[in-house]
């Protein structure tokens, strides 16, 4: 069994590696997207170039957590993969309704 904290750096990696997907294909194709860096933050749109840097921050993050709890054992226990994936959807299911009713709301200027 591993420790408990294993499990939250795993879950937070699943997090931060969802979160990457959004920024990074939004920006590889040219599209302005929200960061945490835009005005007002979170709703304001940001450039291609942030959102992919944006993105390959949160990779580098999710990746580190992966190597910093990474069991002696391969492949990783189940019970870490699904907390991994469970922080995964947590995230996607975070990101899906705040990018919803964002991106639905009237322009922001």
């Amino acid at each position: 069994m591993m420790v408990w904290y294993a499990y939250v750096g795993w879950f937070f990696a699943g997090a931060f590696l969802v979160n990457a997907i959004p920024h990074v294909v939004q920006g590889v194709c040219g599209n302005r997207f929200q960061t945490p860096f835009a005005s007002p933050r979170g709703i304001g749109e940001s450039s291609a170039v942030l959102n992919v840097i944006w993105g390959f921050i949160n990779l580098a993050i999710g990746g580190v957590l992966l190597q910093s709890f990474l069991p002696e054992r391969w492949p990783p226990p189940w019970t870490l993969c699904v907390a991994a994936l469970t922080g995964a959807l947590a995230m996607a299911l975070y990101l899906a309704n705040y990018f919803g009713k964002v991106r639905n709301a009237a322009p922001h200027p």
